[in-house]
């Protein structure tokens, strides 16, 4: 596996006037900025929109010409507190992380800078992670839109439209001084398209300070008029803007009984509904009149009128609970004494992600067609005669750790001293390690948040009479974990064990660095260490283990559960993350195998005839390069354990045999290429001792 490099979207942001861009939604997003003239940017990494932050890092020479500022923060209250600067100067600024965690996180900021409200251009680019493929808690952003009045942009999956809304967001935020949020869901990040590109602008450089300006403070009485203009100037002008602009896109229908109302984000499924229903084209081309909303808040009243006004019925597309879209077009209905049949939760599902089957079902409910509802019917037939061949349902295929990853065998240690110390309360975090939480480990009694493991075990102890462990990644110890956790554990002088899993880099988004990041040739500066910072919090209790010391580690932590004493306890395992690893290591063997240079790479395997068909290895490690495969031996039945060629040699298997006193049927190689003299004259002489040791037991 080659390091990931993005010198190629890198290449895509120089394109200039009258270009074409060919690439990702998300990446697209990236060039909208700078076409824009953005003078600063920053964000928290996450899922879907990772990429934003990757490349603009990367794109360190290009924003230095443009003069673009970046900050890659520490937590996305970090990043939402970067607006600040449009706050009091009038400069374009946009951040960026995943919602709806991070917005959460972001809130106290938000709601701040909300109230005052901004001069410069705001924007907020939110990977909106909902539905099937989501890794967060399904809840929307939509709410806090509407709670602190922040406009909320959804385009459709439609990269003119993306780099349309980005750019045109900008403008909106100006004119009505209001941050904007910029919803981008997981099928519009990744969708794939093309859009004439238009030259970068230099981000704007002022050289006073402003002005002091009380008015501008969210703090009382200023915050009692916030309150006002956001009713009284801000909305009007949002709402001008967007009906002058058109940022609402009409898609007119032959159909003139019904109309559907949709969520941009949401446009590319209606259409592949309807063409399955033989009410569009493969062009996109509706029967029925669409009304996309590419703005999702506010909404327009004389635009829904006019949508509304001689039909029969209009359906609201809305993913996601509450229905707070279809609530609002009541009111504005109600209020334009428009007669209108409205249907939205009635014909859809309540909750879960509209899926083109899901919409298809829906729409042939709200149309009452005979035909349409024909087809759905064939659809759910066809799974029903693929389930029934199936004979059961399928199993599930969750997400784990990667192959060789050094928190495995922490989960395993654990599970190990927990045979000696008993069942322990476990706090799981955000990150890889929540894959402790599936099988074959199973541990973890909440998530609660990035970073909070330690802080949500902090009432267990006094409820079970023993002591807590939580686990946590790097990622979340700097996030919030050092605060929230350990500032707040050892101010209460709590008791409990806290395990830290030291891998190098936040891991779970693409391996971008943190502030305890080693990374040699990429960061000059020194990085932070964790482990000097919790002495000098206070911690006395602190050792530090290698992950993969799985002996090492089960003893610790039976000592740090059991142990005399009170306080907090905290066992650091340190291990690099092994995709980011096999990346580096890979490209430094390509490199040294090209000039003639030795390389050895470590092989483990299991020997059939030793392997006693227990699997136990596999139930206490659960690496996808360890399998079972049939039995070479004819008189045995139980199939033996196998290590397949994705093993990349960390040595988990031996370890977890070795700590848990299993059966010694592992063994290690080394594969050597260009080979030294020593090597050559060691390998010939195993080979004859081993042709002597061969002979003698033939004879």
């Amino acid at each position: 596996m080659a390091e990931r490099s993005f010198q190629h979207e890198i290449g895509l942001l120089r394109l200039g006037e009258g270009e074409t861009f060919r690439g990702e939604g998300i990446l697209a997003v990236t060039k909208a900025l700078l076409q824009s003239g953005v003078t600063y940017v920053g964000g928290y990494q996450g899922a879907p929109v990772s990429h934003l932050m990757d490349v603009l890092i990367d794109a360190e020479d290009l924003l230095a010409e443009l003069g673009v500022h970046v900050e890659a923060a520490t937590n996305e209250a970090g990043a939402a507190a970067l607006l600040a600067a449009s706050l009091a100067y009038p400069v374009r600024g946009a951040v960026t992380w995943k919602s709806v965690v991070g917005t959460n996180v972001a809130s106290d900021a938000l709601s701040n800078l909300a109230s005052p409200g901004v001069i410069g251009g705001a924007l907020i680019i939110i990977g909106e992670d909902y539905g099937d493929g989501a890794s967060v808690i399904q809840e929307r952003s939509h709410a806090f839109a509407m709670k602190s009045s922040l406009w909320l942009l959804d385009p459709r999956p439609h990269l003119p439209t993306i780099v349309h809304m980005v750019e045109k967001g900008f403008e909106l935020s100006e004119a009505s001084n209001t941050p904007v949020m910029v919803e981008l869901r997981i099928k519009a990040c990744h969708v794939t398209g093309s859009f004439k590109t238009k030259a970068n602008k230099p981000g704007a450089a002022l050289q006073a300070p402003a002005a002091f300006d009380y008015g501008r403070l969210s703090h009382p009485p200023s915050t009692f008029a916030h309150e006002a203009a956001k009713v009284a100037h801000r909305l009007p002008a949002a709402r001008a803007f967007i009906r002058e602009h058109q940022l609402n896109e009409l898609f007119p229908g032959s159909r003139s009984d019904v109309g559907i109302i949709v969520q941009g984000g949401l446009y590319n499924s209606l259409m592949r509904a309807l063409a399955k229903l033989g009410l569009a084209d493969a062009l996109g081309h509706s029967q029925i009149p669409i009304y996309c909303l590419n703005v999702t808040w506010p909404l327009v009243p004389e635009e829904v009128a006019e949508f509304c006004a001689g039909k029969q019925s209009v359906l609201m597309v809305e993913e996601g609970t509450p229905e707070y879209l279809e609530q609002t077009l009541s009111l504005m209905m109600r209020q334009a004494d428009i007669q209108t049949e409205l249907h939205g939760k009635d014909c859809l599902p309540q909750a879960g992600e509209y899926t083109a089957d899901v919409l298809a079902a829906g729409l042939a409910k709200f149309l009452g067609s005979e035909p349409a509802q024909a087809i759905v019917n064939q659809v759910d037939a066809r799974r029903k005669a693929a389930s029934t061949l199936l004979d059961k349902d399928l199993p599930g295929r969750p997400p784990g750790f990667c192959t060789g990853c050094p928190e495995r065998p922490v989960f395993s240690a654990l599970k190990l001293a927990q045979k000696e110390v008993g069942q322990t309360h476990v706090s799981a975090d955000i990150g890889c390690h929540s894959f402790g939480t599936l099988p074959p480990f199973s541990m973890g009694n909440s998530i609660l948040g990035f970073g909070m493991s330690l802080a949500s075990s902090a009432a267990v102890g006094a409820v079970t009479g023993k002591r807590p462990v939580a686990v946590m990644g790097d990622g979340g110890f700097w996030h919030n974990g050092i605060i929230s956790g350990v500032a707040g554990n050892l101010f209460n002088k709590g008791d409990g064990v806290l395990v830290i899993l030291q891998n190098g880099y936040t891991s779970a988004t693409g391996q971008q660095f943190m502030p305890s990041t080693l990374a040699e040739g990429h960061r000059n500066e020194t990085p932070m260490d964790i482990e000097a910072t919790l002495k000098v919090m206070g911690v006395k209790w602190l050792r530090k283990v290698r992950s993969y010391s799985v002996a090492t580690m089960r003893e610790t932590l039976k000592d740090a559960i059991k142990g005399a004493g009170k306080g907090l306890r905290v066992i650091i395992a340190d291990g690099e993350c092994q995709l980011a690893r096999q990346r580096r290591v890979k490209a430094e063997d390509a490199a040294k195998l090209k000039a003639g240079e030795r390389v050895v790479r470590v092989r483990y395997g299991v020997d059939d005839d030793i392997c006693s068909g227990d699997h136990a290895c596999i139930r206490l490690s659960g690496c996808p390069s360890l399998t079972i495969k049939p039995n070479p031996d004819p008189l045995r039945d139980d199939p033996v354990a196998s290590v397949i060629q994705s093993c990349v040699g960390c040595g988990l298997c031996g370890e977890v045999a070795h700590a848990a006193a299993l059966c010694p049927s592992f063994w290690r190689a080394e594969v050597i290429q260009n080979p030294s003299r020593f090597d050559l004259w060691l390998d010939g002489l195993r080979r004859r001792v081993i042709g002597w040791m061969q002979g003698r037991a033939r004879a």
